[in-house]
Order: C-alpha cells, then structure tokens, then sequence
C-alpha cells in the first residue's frame, strides 16, 4: 500500500544572538532534516534578519526562513517536536497545504538601454470645463 504524502509549509524563526554562523549552522541543520525526510523540497525562502513583532525570550530580532515541502503526515510533529527542543530556534510552526505549491519562476532581468528621459510620453493636459 502506497504511503500517502501531504504538502506542507514550515516557517522557522532562527535566534540571531549567537552570531551568522550559529544561524547559519542552525539554518543548515533543519533544512537539512526536512531535506532528509521529504519527498520533495519546492522552495526555501530566507526572510533574512527581521524585527519581530513582540519580544521571544527577551529577543527582538529573529531570522526567517519558509521552506515548502512533499512529505508523509507524521514528519510534521517530529520536525516542530526537535525546533522546541533546539534553544537557536525561537518559534516553530508547520501547515498542510491543500493544494500542491507552485514555485514561482525568477523574472528575467531587462536592462534597459535608452535613459528614462527618452522614453518618457508627454500627456497633455485636456481643458476642463467650468461647472456653473
């Protein structure tokens, strides 16, 4: 019988008082077990250096990170289960998505070579009419 996976999406929010390379070596060591124990890993957003809007544990500033994944129902528990007991990691949370996530594809980037000033279009203004 095959093993039903669900999509879900997990927003962490790393404590940046141990410096870059305790959130990095953080970062690295959760996206890494969802990496081991999902099907597919969509996306990993970094939300970067962020204030938070009230204080964890006397902290005002975390670091974000979003990541989308395909994996069987019982990983989730297991995953927020370890961010609780981690002390770098200040929150935790994971959803089941109910449709499958689309990631969205980079916009290519367009120089432009003629100055803005040139391209510019002049509207003229229409006369407006008094109102008596």
């Amino acid at each position: 019988m095959e093993i039903i996976k669900n999509f879900y999406e997990s927003l962490f929010i790393v404590d940046v008082t141990g410096g870059e390379d305790a959130v990095k070596a953080s970062l690295e060591k959760f996206v890494g077990l969802i990496n081991a124990n999902s099907e597919t890993v969509y996306e990993v957003n970094e939300w970067g250096k962020r204030r938070l809007a009230y204080p964890i544990n006397d902290k005002p500033e975390g670091y974000y990170v979003v990541v989308t994944f395909k994996a069987s129902p019982d990983f989730p528990a297991e995953f927020e289960r370890l961010a609780n007991i981690d002390e770098n990691i200040l929150r935790a949370m994971v959803i089941r998505l109910e449709n499958e996530p689309t990631v969205k594809a980079a916009e290519p980037v367009v120089e432009e070579t003629a100055p803005a000033a040139e391209e510019a279009v002049a509207v003229e203004e229409a006369p407006v009419a008094d109102a008596e």
